[in-house]
Parts: C-alpha cells; sequence; structure tokens
C-alpha cells in the first residue's frame, strides 16, 4: 500500500479492493451482437433483460446472469484517464454483463465503492495506448481508504446530496442551452427569409438588383470564365503537343453545369421569399469540387506531402484545425484541390449530424487540400460573400433538404456532389448579404458569448464533482463519529466472511446462465 493511513480519519484503513468486495468477473458471458438480435427478435421489452458492457448498457438480451445490485467499471473502453467521466457504474435488478466490464459486490456499501472508483487516478493501473485496459489484477490492487461502516452510509448519503443539486444546476444549463440553440435557428430563420433586413431593404428598394437580373450576370461571368480557361486550356494542349506530349495532358476546364429551376413542388416545401428575392441552386452560382481519394496507388510516381482537411477538421460554422494530417499526392493535384480563402467547405456525411456541415475556409494553412469526403464550393467574390453561403447551410430549411435527399442508412446518411448542387439557395445582391452577415454576427456573438459562460460552467460543475469525491475520501466531507465501530474490525468480519464465501463455493460450484 502506498497511501498514508496516518494521513486519514481515525479508525479508517488502507486495504486492496479485493479486501472489501467480490469480484465475479468469471461468471460474465460475452453474446455478439447478431447472436443477442437473433434471441430477442420477436419478443416484447418486458421479456428482455439490459446487457451491460464497459460504461453502460450497450443492449438487450432474453436472460439474465445476474440478478441484484452490483457495480460494474470497465475492463477496456473505458474512459480512465479523464478525471471527470465515470469509469465505474451501479446495475440493479436482472442484467447480463458482458467481458468489457468488471462486475464487484461490495460488502458494505455498492455506492459506495462506485463513488469511490471514479475518483481513483487510473494512469499507473491501466495499460495500452490506443485501448486502454484495466486488467483483473490492477483493479485487485486498486488502493481503497476504507472508513468505518456508519461513515460510509454518511459519506454516500452526503455525496448524492451535494450531486443531487449539482444535478440540477446542470439541467437548467443544459435547458439554457437548448434555449439558445434555438434562438440560433429562430435568428438564421428571419434571416434568410428576409425578415432580419425588412427595414434596411424597404430603405434601399429602388437601388437594389432584382435576383432574376443578378442571376443572369452570374451565368454570363460563369460563362465568361470558361471561355477564358478554355482557350487557355487549348494554347497549353497546343504546347504540350508542340513538346512531344510530355507526361499528362493538360486537364480540360469542366463547363458550367446547366441546372433546372427548382419545380413548383420543391419551391411549395421551401419558405415565402421576399420580393427581389429568389431560390438558386448551389450549383447554379458555385463552382463544386470533390476532394482527392485516399489510399491511392501512387507506387514509382513522383509524390508530394500535403496537409488535407477531413470530416473531423469540419465543423458546423467552423473548423477544428487542432489535429490536420498530411496525405501522398501528385504534385498536379495541389493545384486542382488547393484550398482560397473564401472557399465553402461541406462535409458529406457520417452521422446523421455530419450531412453537409458547412463553413468558411479562410487560408488558416498554406497549400492545404481537402480530401474526397469533403466538398469544396467557391463563389465569385463579385457577387457573394461566402460567409453568406456557410449562414444558410446551417439553417433548418437546409439542414431538411441534405437529410431528405442524403443517403440513409441505419445510423449513417451521406450526399453526393449532385445533391449538394441541387441545394436550394435565396439569391440576394451582395449588398443585402453583407448586412445579413452583420446582424446575424452581431445577434451572434451574444449567443457564443453565452454558450462558451455554459461551456465554463459545466466543466466547473464537473470540477466541483470531482472535488467532492477527493474530499469525501479523504474524510473531510463528513464529521467522524468517536462511537463508530472502527474500519479494522469491520475488515475482521468481511476477511470472515469471504473465507466462509469461498469454501462455500467450493462446494457448490456457481451454475451460469444460458
Amino acid at each position: 500500500m502506498n497511501r498514508d493511513k496516518s494521513a486519514l480519519p481515525h479508525g479508517w484503513e488502507v486495504v486492496p479492493l479485493q479486501d472489501v468486495c467480490e469480484i465475479l468477473d468469471s461468471m460474465r458471458i460475452p453474446v455478439n451482437v447478431s447472436e443477442r438480435n437473433t434471441r430477442i427478435e420477436g419478443k416484447n421489452l418486458d421479456e428482455l433483460y439490459p446487457y451491460y458492457g464497459a460504461t453502460g448498457q450497450v443492449g438487450w438480451i432474453d436472460d439474465f446472469i445476474f440478478n441484484g445490485d452490483f457495480v460494474l467499471i470497465g475492463e477496456d473502453g473505458a474512459p480512465f484517464l479523464d478525471p471527470f467521466k465515470e469509469k465505474a457504474y451501479v446495475a440493479k435488478g436482472k442484467f447480463w454483463v458482458n467481458n468489457h466490464a468488471h462486475i464487484v459486490k461490495a460488502y458494505v456499501s455498492n455506492n459506495f465503492l462506485k463513488y469511490y472508483l471514479n475518483q481513483v487516478d487510473y494512469s499507473d493501473h491501466v495499460t495500452g495506448t490506443t485501448r486502454l485496459k484495466l486488467n483483473q489484477s490492477k483493479l485487485r490492487n486498486i488502493e481503497v481508504a476504507f472508513p468505518p461502516e456508519n461513515e460510509q452510509h454518511r459519506i454516500v448519503t452526503k455525496i448524492e446530496e451535494l450531486f443531487s443539486e449539482l444535478d440540477a444546476g446542470v439541467a437548467e444549463l443544459e435547458r439554457v442551452r437548448a434555449q439558445l440553440k434555438r434562438y440560433r435557428q429562430a435568428l438564421l430563420k428571419a434571416a434568410f427569409e428576409g425578415r432580419l433586413t425588412e427595414q434596411w431593404r424597404r430603405a434601399r428598394a429602388v437601388e437594389l438588383e432584382p435576383a432574376d437580373v443578378l442571376l443572369s450576370r452570374i451565368r454570363v461571368q460563369r460563362w465568361s470564365r470558361w471561355q477564358q480557361q478554355l482557350a487557355a486550356w487549348e494554347q497549353a494542349v497546343a504546347e504540350w503537343e508542340a513538346a512531344g506530349k510530355p507526361g499528362k495532358k493538360p486537364r480540360k476546364p469542366r463547363k458550367p453545369k446547366e441546372l433546372p429551376p427548382l419545380t413548383e413542388k420543391e419551391l411549395a416545401e421551401l419558405p415565402e421569399l421576399p420580393e427581389g428575392w429568389a431560390w438558386v441552386r448551389l450549383g447554379e452560382i458555385a463552382e463544386i469540387l470533390g476532394g482527392v481519394t485516399k489510399g491511392r496507388k501512387l507506387d514509382g510516381k513522383k509524390t508530394i506531402e500535403l496537409p488535407y482537411l477531413r470530416v473531423a477538421n469540419v465543423q458546423d460554422g467552423y473548423l477544428d484545425l487542432s489535429v490536420v494530417k498530411e496525405i501522398e499526392v501528385l504534385p498536379e493535384d495541389l493545384a486542382k484541390y488547393r484550398l482560397v480563402p473564401g472557399d465553402i467547405l461541406y462535409t458529406e456525411g457520417g452521422d446523421k449530424d455530419k450531412l453537409g456541415r458547412g463553413t468558411v475556409w479562410e487560408g488558416q494553412i498554406e497549400n492545404c487540400i481537402h480530401q474526397n469526403h469533403v466538398f469544396r464550393a467557391r463563389v465569385s467574390n463579385e457577387f457573394f460573400n461566402s460567409k453568406y453561403v456557410a449562414y444558410y447551410s446551417q439553417t433548418q430549411t437546409a439542414k431538411r433538404y441534405f437529410f431528405r435527399q442524403g443517403k440513409q442508412t441505419t445510423n449513417l446518411a451521406s450526399i453526393n456532389m449532385t445533391v449538394l448542387s441541387n441545394l436550394p439557395l435565396p439569391l440576394i445582391p451582395k449588398q443585402e448579404q453583407e448586412e445579413v452577415i452583420a446582424k446575424l454576427e452581431t445577434y451572434l456573438s451574444t449567443v457564443e458569448y453565452l454558450d462558451q459562460t455554459i461551456d465554463q460552467s459545466l466543466q466547473q460543475a464537473a470540477a466541483l464533482r470531482q472535488a467532492i469525491l477527493k474530499k469525501a475520501f479523504s474524510g473531510q466531507l463528513v464529521p467522524q463519529d468517536p462511537g463508530d465501530e472502527p474500519a479494522a474490525v469491520l475488515l475482521e468480519r468481511i476477511r470472515a466472511e469471504k473465507e466462509k464465501n469461498l469454501v462455500t463455493n467450493k462446494k457448490t460450484p456457481r451454475r451460469r446462465r444460458t
């Protein structure tokens, strides 16, 4: 034992975990998902039992192997090194446990043991790198500061009283956060239905260009730009042929794709827009491109290493650049996939909440490209502020479109370039786009400040929870009672009971349910 007993109150003892509980891992029976699904098929919920894993219930099964009150603690897959997350929990009643959780039965208080195990520093107890493991030997030798039985009950009562108050505060913070989320969506809805800039627009009605005229100018510009690119390509091909066709033939520029106007059915599902605004498809006003494919065979070819964005980097309204990986590509891929400030990034999918998440690239990393699960939309600076398009992509209107049009599986969803190209978008003059952005950012800055304040408060609540546990298990949370039976006497009784159980179990082998 490494813990200094003299630092604890009189009557406490420091013992290994195995001295104060039974560890019942030998009774666990893992059952894979397909077998569980077969076993529960056609059965009602009241015929099923919880199936537990490392951090909680992971499914249902048609039988049970435990019946009672137990502590479960992860064997692998638990957040052992996160001080603010639980590693142990109590399971009650009839249930089944797989081999990713140790199962423990305390001789005094399961709740006391659960709380104790949730404040242990596991850094010296777990092994592994990517998936940490707490083996049974390490579990058995975790030091437990063990108070008298009556004090254990007082500690649990006080912890639950304080945690109940904390939980109420956390619930209120989460309620406010949900309200902020609804308010944010209400702001976006008002912005892209014209209500946020209604007075501004009325004051400038004469000078603002109608959407149909603006769209015609956009089309003319895109067509003219393509013709310039085509002429440059023809010149490059001629030079390539004259030089004996070294390397690859220059890539022909893509012709702007003409998309059909929105149908009456599509328009009926969209909000009504103010006079002078119009619904267009994203592909009519933006050049959309998928990214570079990972895992290409490049053996024997000249390559370069470039930073690239993955789905994990593109969040809803912001970029997470804490981890940016590099990819091996051909030198010509840099020109094709290089991101430029103002590019709008969209995610292909994954979890359903990741569909079409859009945000603006601001040139944070030089020569950065994007992989094929991230799309890039590039608009003309003459007609668009990229933030306007990105903000619209965060509206419920856009999210519903992606969800309806995306390919759905059980837990995953995805969109392709065609779906993204057909995204309906309110077309308005750039002057009004700037006004929309200015008003949104004024209001949303307050929302973001409040959201950050809530984050800080939730972190403080998590830290306070750990502080309560640390105080409890150092003997500082509840008063000691000199009349309490010392823990040493309690431990003698537990040892006697463990020896008795050991003899009984040898005579009567434990039967597994199947």
